[in-house]
């Protein structure tokens, strides 16, 4: 097995183990909603240090249900991790196009960040 497969089956089982431990140590049990995000713990935590607080802003849509927030999270997320992977797949090809050109020309190809622009290195 390479160094690389090494590092991502290890990567994979700490991510997993991040997924499953908190279901199975039980943590959160003591709680109506054992894992509520972080804008409800904070709601939670305002309202019984200043009872009488009042938000400055509302929210500009308020979904009917958790299910709809919920998927319009996940909708968010997936857009997001989506547009990073066309970015990063754009970055990968054009450096792979970049450096076949080179190598069809009989050049090496130009170092991670040298040349990129006139006068670098001047």
């Amino acid at each position: 097995m390479s160094r690389n497969a090494k590092i991502n089956t290890l990567l994979l089982a700490i991510v997993a183990a991040l997924a499953v431990l908190p279901l199975a140590l039980g943590l959160g049990d003591h709680k109506e909603e054992p894992f509520t995000g972080a804008d409800g713990e904070a709601e939670t935590a305002i309202t019984e240090i200043a009872p009488d607080y009042e938000p400055w802003f509302a929210p500009l849509y308020e979904p009917p249900s958790g299910e709809v927030e919920s998927a319009l999270f996940a909708l968010q997320a997936a857009l997001g991790a989506g547009v990073l992977a066309y970015y990063f797949g754009l970055r990968r090809g054009r450096r792979q196009g970049g450096a076949r050109a080179a190598a069809a020309r009989g050049a090496r190809p130009p170092a991670a960040g040298a040349g990129d622009s006139p006068g670098a290195g001047a």
